[in-house]
């Protein structure tokens, strides 16, 4: 009787459903404590606990490692080191359930900060009755930063709205910019939306420079990692009025502190990495990686597979 593959769930609650891989896995259940001492054993590793960076950690070692580590998010930098970068082992990640998601809550983002909805709650709650002129969205200019299925979307919802948005990524090709083009795009554009992959190319890319290349009535919007912006210079640019607005659902350090500065800045909107959602995204994340399961367990093809010296699913 051949032995069932075991895989390894790093843990977060609520926990994955897999009831439908019962009696064709064994699956295991850690923390991040545990996650060294059963890596050797392991054929599989679920990364349910995408928050977590354990992973980095605990794969250099002795002893065997998964030939596969699926995580239940679209970025990787949270997993990757220069051991498993290096290995045979297969990654994947949850590319495909966060990206109407993500491009719904930018389309909000853009809405609210061009009509001041912000503002509104405020004098609303002092009981104050302000009126103001709020800006039209149709007609507009966007730069989204990031060619993946995120960006595309984001693009794609951006243009429902009237905005015209140009896309930029790492090569270009038909219908996308190359990063040669990004500071005359972000020269004529009224929002600028990161969404790109947090890679050493990309990390920090959000500069002081970069930031005094915008024009004063631009808005600018995070949701692909923390890390690709300089915070302190983003706050320079509010304070110093080169920018219009912000709004940042991803952080250099998450949760957000509660004495953090960030919470006080004029014009700019944080929000606790929630974009991608949605009600129900848990189980779409746990059906995608049995279905994914299912494909390795037959010996077909996994898709979403990730290219590990990039840090993303390559050629989309």
């Amino acid at each position: 009787m051949t032995a069932l593959p075991t895989l390894l769930v790093l843990d977060a609650e609520p926990p994955p459903r897999l009831g439908r891989l019962t009696g064709r896995a064994r699956v295991v259940h850690t923390d991040e404590a545990g996650l060294a001492g059963l890596l050797p054993g392991a054929d599989v590793l679920l990364v349910w606990d995408f928050a977590s960076h354990a992973v980095r950690s605990a794969w250099p070692g002795e002893g065997p490692r998964p030939g596969w580590v699926h995580t239940a998010s679209a970025g990787v930098d949270h997993l990757m080191c220069p051991e498993l970068a290096a290995s045979d082992t297969v990654v994947t990640n949850a590319r495909g359930i966060f990206d109407a998601p993500i491009a719904e809550y930018v389309a909000a983002l853009v809405l609210a900060m061009a009509k001041d909805l912000p503002r509104t709650l405020e004098f609303q709650r002092e009981r104050e009755w302000r009126h103001r002129e709020s800006r039209r969205v149709a007609g507009t200019r966007a730069v989204v930063v990031g060619s993946g299925p995120i960006g595309r979307e984001i693009a794609r919802t951006l243009k429902a709205l009237g905005v015209t948005a140009a896309v930029v990524g790492r090569v270009p090709r038909t219908g996308i910019h190359g990063p040669g083009d990004l500071d005359r795009l972000l020269a004529r554009a009224d929002w600028v939306i990161a969404a790109a992959p947090l890679t050493e190319r990309t990390r920090g890319m959000f500069d002081l420079r970069r930031f005094g290349v915008m024009q004063p009535s631009a808005c600018f919007v995070n949701v692909g990692r923390g890390q690709l912006v300089d915070e302190d210079a983003l706050v320079r640019a509010l304070e110093k009025r080169w920018i219009a607005g912000a709004a940042l659902d991803v952080l250099t350090t998450e949760p957000l502190a509660a004495d953090s500065p960030l919470w006080r800045v004029p014009g700019l909107l944080v929000s606790p990495h929630m974009s991608g959602d949605t009600v129900g995204w848990r189980d779409e994340l746990g059906a995608q990686f049995v279905e994914l399961f299912e494909r390795w367990a037959a010996g077909r093809p996994l898709r979403n597979v990730v290219d590990k010296q990039r840090g993303y699913v390559p050629g989309h």
